[in-house]
């Protein structure tokens, strides 16, 4: 039998500033929010919106938090993803796969991953966007941006990608294992599931048939609304919860990081927060399962910020589960889906 290439493997994050200097996070703002699949509005506005009053204003703020949580290794999210992939190397077969990392935004770029995977004459190429749950704004993006470079390739290779991982029972023992670790040490009255937020906008325009309502459609996970991001967070954490035995009145969902005055997805974690202090609540174990690595959105938003204000508001205990970064299972988890999709 005559030997073909290697499967390409392709891990892709969401990204980070090169450093924490303005002009570095600004450079970043605006390559993240000039994409037509985060800020989905039409270029011009988009454009004006971004580059006249988001990058110009919010880059020494965000400048300043990414000081709060960069190391000696730089950016936790990338070296966290370098990790990963390195594990990642290590189990799979060497004579049939080759890995690489690339960051929707800055460096490494997607491209550069990509290149390098074309120069190793790979016969497919497997794409894992690193976000467990789809949306438009992530995966949609990254597989967008994949696309995009490859139309510009003489010979394309067979490429797939993996849409979302959140039912896969390696993801959910690898959070259940980090959970467990935490509630061996302390008694907690309450279980948070802290998700990134998007536009409802953005919800409702990959709604099928209108199924979408923002509301008790996302009780139930089926074919409807198997791709609502909404609805894929609330099953995500069921699951988990589930997997930790946690009684169903002591489990919620909310949503971060908005951005603007359009409504969002919601709860707002903000709004659980309050809601939690008026119920007397002292002690929270907090998850953030729409992240793999840790970084800005949890280390100092929901580690820092948020803890905040829920000691602010009388609360004496916020504790943030770690996310998953290049622990065992996780690395386990993706082993099982490269080989699904080989």
């Amino acid at each position: 039998m005559i030997k073909t290439g290697k499967t390409g493997v392709l891990l892709v994050n969401l990204g980070t500033p090169d450093s924490t200097s303005t002009g570095d996070v600004r450079k970043y703002l605006r390559e993240f929010l000039m994409d037509g699949r985060v800020i989905d509005i039409p270029f011009i506005p988009r454009w004006m919106l971004v580059n006249l009053i988001i990058a110009p204003f919010r880059a020494p703020k965000s400048a300043a938090e990414y000081r709060k949580l960069w190391t000696d290794r730089g950016s936790p999210l990338l070296f966290h993803t370098v990790d990963l992939k390195e594990k990642l190397v290590e189990k799979l077969d060497s004579s049939e796969y080759v890995v690489s990392m690339g960051m929707r935004y800055q460096s490494p770029s997607i491209e550069s991953a990509l290149e390098e995977l074309m120069k190793k004459k790979v016969k497919k190429i497997i794409v894992v966007p690193l976000f467990p749950q789809y949306a438009s704004a992530t995966n949609g993006s990254v597989i967008d941006r994949v696309m995009e470079i490859a139309r510009g390739w003489q010979i394309i290779p067979e490429i797939t990608f993996v849409s979302n991982f959140i039912d896969h029972p390696l993801f959910l023992k690898a959070w259940k294992e980090l959970g467990q670790e935490m509630m061996e040490k302390k008694k907690y009255d309450r279980f948070l599931f802290s998700y990134h937020g998007l536009p409802e906008r953005q919800i409702k325009k990959g709604s099928v048939d209108n199924y979408c309502q923002l509301g008790a459609c996302c009780n139930k996970y089926s074919s409807s609304n198997q791709f609502c991001y909404r609805a894929q967070c609330f099953q995500t954490t069921r699951m988990i919860a589930a997997e930790l035995g946690l009684p169903e009145d002591k489990v919620d969902t909310c949503f971060q990081s908005r951005l603007g005055k359009d409504p969002w997805v919601q709860p707002y974690t903000e709004d659980m927060i309050k809601k939690l202090s008026s119920e007397g609540v002292k002690n929270v174990l907090v998850f953030s399962p729409a992240f793999v690595a840790d970084c800005l959105e949890t280390t100092v938003e929901v580690g820092q910020e948020y803890k905040e204000q829920f000691e602010e508001q009388g609360g004496d205990h916020w504790d943030l589960v770690p996310s998953l970064n290049s622990e065992d299972t996780w690395v386990d988890c993706l082993v099982d889906l490269v080989h699904s999709k080989s």
